[in-house]
């Protein structure tokens, strides 16, 4: 989808259309040179929108993971023969960089200092933001702070710098914009960063490079730390501080009006982001049709069939807050039985038997969709009420505003990196994870409890993550448990497993709901049959979905078993060389120091 925001297109009139008065006192527009582009702050503002543009991820369900699948298997997910050294691309791009460090570089231009202040600090949240993209795809990676000459060949060429020099930067940097950026901007928009953002970046990437380096601890990944790297425990607790300074001194709180049954769907399918939780999002319109199409992903065939897994919806606890896994059968129930008495976050997440979509409430049909749905679970987070979408005949233009970074996310950051660094409280409990846990009207976590009896379901080899160990092992896997559900399809679950080193779930088979054979199925028990699986010949039936197993569908265990969803491909990972991205080898052929990421084989020998 296109990156183009709403405000860069207001900011272009702004820009562009001052007043008759104005424009007698300023130079010609069509002959700005550098030294006036710089020199205010609508000039600045217009030419920073670009940053949004290029670095916030803004595509729906873009991300595949354990979690999500679609008709187009990513790479990623597919690995071996599937992932080679490209030639050019693949991430390894500096464009942006350039334009960040261009203004930096001319920021001495504007005379109001004030001004300068704000906008160093935005620049420095940006390339902060950029080189945590490129430490979480490549490891170390040239740092660059200035537009570079074309005669600067000793940076130009030189080798790439260990991710721990890297990451000081990156702290430097984001310590900057926390302390030069506005607390918030008029009219409460969460579309431009604050020091809020700057705060929340600053735990998401301390976070993720705190636990990186715990579960990676002496793995091919991280061969170039020197002797005198900082630890885990370093960036675990810078995590968890800046985590805790936004919780504390911050103006954002989470949306809830009192409903948990659809409160959690609203947050996201509202029109306008909400300011409470949203920290920064992403402005989408509708008066200047600037859309998304997560509406369309959810409800029609033709927009890539995403599609949640058996993997995803085990995960969700039942609403009593007792395990789902400890349930007789839990692996094989039917639909109606699986999804029946689940934590509500899963009924406003996917549809589920009673579904309708005309409104948001909790009236519900239509809820299972195979022509959508390639497992036969069919996305609701994210779908707009059908009074905004198909009345006005935009069904796959959606215009709600999507998150980038939100309070929930930041209460996670917290927790897990409280419990990894063994620091966690009962008290830092409810003050993060169980705040989201009553939104939705859910049971408290119990650190007590977590830890003494860790749940099977997440520790196994099969279905969980067996590389936890220690005393918090099991307020650790609830912590990530709350993070599948939270945070469902938000775009973090890959980075998540990447950071986790937990490569090896995607591996684990990717499967859908589960059919014990052919046979009649009423998926939500209203005495009518939706889907009917067969061999042999095609029977006489009304049902909307007829499939011949085998043919039409796949089952793990041939006769019956779960939706196998890309049947054809197998999912691989290795832990030897998928963690890191290659470099592309024209990168390597203009410069010889810089090495290529292990296992990564590209020809070039020098």
């Amino acid at each position: 989808m296109k990156k183009i925001f709403s405000t860069v297109i207001i900011l272009s009139a702004v820009f562009l259309a001052s007043s008759c008065e104005e424009a007698l006192n300023k130079k010609p527009l069509d002959d700005l040179t550098e030294e006036a582009y710089y020199e205010n702050a609508t000039q600045l503002q217009f030419f920073t929108n670009s940053f949004y543009s290029s670095i916030l991820p803004d595509t729906p369900y873009d991300e595949q993971s354990d979690l999500m699948v679609a008709t187009n298997v990513s790479n990623t997910l597919l690995n071996g023969s599937f992932r080679t050294v490209p030639a050019s691309g693949g991430g390894w791009s500096w464009t942006t960089l350039r334009k960040i460090n261009t203004c930096l570089g001319n920021l001495y231009r504007c005379p109001d200092e004030a001004t300068r202040k704000e906008y160093e600090a935005l620049c420095k949240f940006f390339r902060a933001w950029f080189y945590f993209d490129k430490v979480r795809r490549f490891g170390d990676v040239p740092w660059i702070d200035h537009e570079l000459a074309s005669n600067e060949n000793d940076v130009l060429y030189k080798p790439r710098d260990n991710r721990d020099y890297v990451m000081a930067r990156m702290i430097e940097d984001i310590d900057k914009a926390i302390a030069g950026l506005p607390e918030s901007y008029p009219k409460g928009k969460t579309y431009r960063a604050t020091k809020w953002a700057a705060l929340a970046l600053k735990s998401r990437f301390c976070l993720f490079e705190g636990t990186y380096r715990k579960y990676h601890e002496g793995d091919i990944t991280l061969w170039t730390l020197p002797a005198d790297a900082k630890p885990a425990e370093y960036y675990l607790q810078l995590a968890a501080d800046a985590a805790e300074e936004l919780m504390v001194l911050g103006p954002h709180h989470l949306y809830t009006t009192g409903h948990p049954d659809y409160d959690y769907q609203n947050l996201f399918a509202q029109y306008e982001a909400d300011a409470g939780e949203f920290i920064l999002s992403i402005d989408y319109d509708y008066a200047n049709k600037v859309f998304h199409n997560a509406s369309g992903t959810a409800l029609l065939s033709v927009c890539g069939r995403n599609s949640p897994t058996k993997g995803f919806i085990d995960h969700y606890l039942m609403a009593n807050g007792t395990r789902f896994s400890s349930v007789a059968g839990w692996s094989t129930k039917s639909f109606a039985d699986q999804v029946r008495g689940r934590d509500p976050r899963l009924h406003q997440t996917i549809r589920i038997p009673g579904y309708n979509y005309t409104t948001l409430s909790t009236t519900r049909a239509k809820f299972c969709d195979m022509d959508v749905s390639l497992t036969g679970y069919s996305i609701n987070k994210f779908v707009m009420p059908s009074d905004n979408v198909v009345l006005n005949n935009i069904r796959s233009n959606s215009y709600n505003d999507m998150p980038v970074i939100r309070l929930a996310e930041v209460y996670l950051n917290f927790a897990e990196a409280k419990a990894e660094l063994g620091t966690l409280s009962q008290q830092d409990l409810d003050k993060s994870v169980n705040l989201l846990r009553r939104r939705a009207g859910m049971p408290d976590l119990s650190m007590t409890d977590a830890n003494d009896h860790p749940d099977s379901y997440l520790t196994s080899e099969d279905t969980g993550y067996p590389n936890v160990s220690g005393d918090n092992k099991g307020v650790i896997l609830e912590i990530r448990r709350e993070r599948v559900v939270e945070l469902a399809f938000e775009g973090l679950r890959y980075a998540d497993l990447l950071r986790w080193a937990a490569g090896y779930r995607i591996t684990k088979g990717l499967y859908g709901m589960y059919f014990p054979g052919a046979g009649e199925y009423d998926w939500d028990n209203d005495g009518k049959v939706d889907i009917v699986l067969y061999t042999g010949s095609k029977p006489s039936t009304e049902a909307t979905f007829v499939y011949k197993i085998g043919s039409d569908i796949t089952l793990s265990e041939g006769s019956k078993g779960c939706v196998k969803p890309n049947p054809t491909y197998t999912f691989s990972f290795d832990p030897e060389r998928d963690y890191l991205y290659p470099i592309p080898t024209e990168e390597r052929v203009l410069n010889h120091r810089i090495l290529q990421n292990p296992n990564w084989p590209d020809g070039l020998n020098f």
